[in-house]
């Protein structure tokens, strides 16, 4: 039997604190292991920033998955339109689309004429409350980019994501479309929050 031994880095605690080591660990696993894509969850635009300079020179894709479009507010959209222009002048590609562990479900499960529990959001937060949630918001922004074909499914990516702002967990994921949701398969965690 043969066995890959490899660093795993658990923070203290989750948020935005862990940031920037997030994307040093990220830059190091893609370049240790031949990962050519690293995706990475940001809501405003400022964790994607901060991955996006920690990767520059490294021959590494970004791809950047935003909240959907009325998440926070109706018809708005919470990313920075400023940093969004800076970034694809970078070569860096935003992807907002629908959340796949959550969308038209919770809509229904929020319902005060419908209500209750959906699969969908069990299947979201058990990945919470087992792991983390930035490996739920990892392995929900990596089907969202599958689905909207920024990422193939084929090779493996770094997948990041956080606890409500910035980045404190980093997974190696072979990615999958939210269709074939059991296809997905978190292969290592690289870095995440011992604590939630």
């Amino acid at each position: 039997m043969t066995f890959v031994e490899r660093k795993c880095y658990f923070f203290d605690a989750p948020g935005a604190g862990n940031t920037a080591d997030a994307a040093r660990f990220s830059r190091e696993r893609a370049a240790e292991i031949g990962v050519k894509t690293v995706v990475v969850a940001s809501s405003s635009g400022k964790t994607a920033q901060v991955f996006s300079e920690a990767l520059k020179g490294s021959g590494i894709q970004l791809v950047v998955v935003t909240h959907v479009m009325g998440f926070t507010k109706p018809g708005e959209w919470e990313f920075s339109k400023e940093i969004a222009a800076e970034l694809r002048k970078q070569g860096v590609t935003i992807v907002t689309g629908t959340h796949a562990l959550s969308g038209l479900e919770r809509a229904i499960s929020r319902s005060p004429r419908i209500g209750g529990g959906s699969r969908t959001e069990a299947i979201a937060e058990a990945l919470r409350r087992i792991v983390a949630v930035g490996l739920k918001v990892a392995v929900e922004c990596v089907l969202i980019a599958a689905d909207q074909g920024a990422i193939g499914v084929d090779d493996e990516v770094i997948a990041v994501g956080g606890t409500a702002t910035g980045a404190d967990t980093v997974c190696v994921i072979r990615p999958a479309h939210t269709a074939s949701f059991f296809d997905l398969q978190v292969r290592e965690i690289v870095a995440m929050p011992r604590v939630r």
